[in-house]
């Protein structure tokens, strides 16, 4: 960072977000920021990585999800409240920060629940390109809700998936998934339960939200060659897979120290054998090995895919021109002088009263 530059930090709203988006075109964005994932995920042991940090209520859960290589470190604050439509709010509401290592400045506030959204179908088109059978064309989404239609665009862009096959227990969420759909130009059937919904499909993606250990998808329902994208199960105390769904092929995870705590490992024992997903993506280590393979993907969600996708619109930001900036940090003269911010430009600050209150042209109560 230059010396004496102005204390500024770069601020994406929500608005600002939707509309650079917008510009840019959903699935142009997301095959963009599949290769911001690709990349930082080589760069695995570059990162300093920890589990997040969770605030758990009896209607939800409050997050922190830290993560810094050594130029940069970024954190996410996200909720997940399933509850939250009754209330006209966002099951998911997220924002972050991304900031220079070597000063701790933060370069970028950014809206993070719509980039969430796109970061986590991005993931999982990234971990299907590399665990999925070739030639995939049929893809069952069971879930219907906010992060559907990202998938769906994701895996079309990404994978040349054009036909879905959907689900879910609110109709209304279905039939409106289904609409946005077919106004993209892709094939969109509704079914009437998971078993019908998942027949035939090459990948099956578990996109539900109520927290609770539910079995969306059962042994019997899962045929050979499948890929599961398990991405709904994301806290304690929430899973959709039947433990044995996962007994049935190999497992890849994000973060094995984050996902033993939240993912569908939550029901397997500790020793249960798993595969990071940047180990498949480097080559150290390989992906599916046959054709009629079940491959699973649980996902959470990890840090270091927030990471990538503050870096991808911060670099957007910069080429839209988009240079909207919040003063979040005290410009001071003097480093060493916070005081001076509140006592007034050389005002000198004496062993008792200052200058009266009125003078500050802001009210005091007496």
């Amino acid at each position: 960072m230059p010396a004496n530059r102005p204390l500024r930090t770069r601020f994406l709203s929500a608005e600002r977000a939707a509309r650079m988006i917008m510009h840019q075109g959903l699935a142009a964005c997301l095959e963009r920021l599949a290769t911001y994932l690709v990349e930082d995920c080589r760069r695995w042991p570059e990162f300093d990585k920890t589990p997040r940090v969770a605030s758990h209520s009896a209607d939800g859960v409050i997050e922190l999800m830290p993560i810094s290589d050594h130029d940069l470190y970024a954190f996410k604050y996200v909720n997940g409240h399933p509850k939250n439509h009754r209330l006209g709010l966002s099951t998911v509401m997220a924002f972050g920060v991304l900031a220079d290592v070597e000063s701790g400045m933060p370069m970028l506030v950014s809206e993070l629940t719509l980039t969430t959204a796109l970061r986590t179908a991005a993931m999982s088109a990234v971990a299907a390109r590399a665990l999925a059978r070739p030639n995939c064309r049929r893809m069952a989404l069971i879930g219907n809700g906010a992060q559907s239609e990202f998938q769906a665009v994701a895996f079309n862009r990404l994978l040349g998936i054009d036909e879905f096959h959907l689900f879910d227990t609110d109709p209304a969420a279905t039939a409106k998934l289904q609409h946005n759909l077919i106004r993209l130009g892709l094939v969109a059937h509704h079914f009437a339960s998971t078993r019908e919904a998942v027949r035939g499909c090459d990948i099956v993606t578990t996109a539900t939200a109520d927290k609770t250990n539910a079995t969306i998808l059962t042994p019997d329902m899962v045929e050979p060659g499948m890929h599961l994208n398990a991405i709904g199960g994301d806290c304690p105390g929430k899973t959709e897979l039947h433990r044995g769904v996962l007994e049935m092929g190999k497992v890849f995870v994000e973060y094995e120290a984050q996902t033993r705590i939240e993912g569908e490992l939550q029901q397997m024992p500790a020793d249960f054998a798993v595969t990071e997903l940047w180990q498949v993506l480097t080559g150290q280590l390989g992906g599916r090995s046959a054709a009629d393979e079940v491959t699973i993907f649980d996902s959470v969600g990890f840090a270091l895919e927030d990471y990538s996708a503050l870096r991808f619109m911060r670099d957007l930001a910069i080429e839209l021109g988009v240079d909207e900036e919040i003063a979040l940090i005290p410009d001071l003269p003097d480093p060493k002088n916070l005081f001076g911010l509140i006592a007034g430009e050389g005002q000198a600050v004496r062993g008792s009263a200052s200058a009266p209150a009125e003078d500050s042209g802001v009210p005091v109560a007496a």
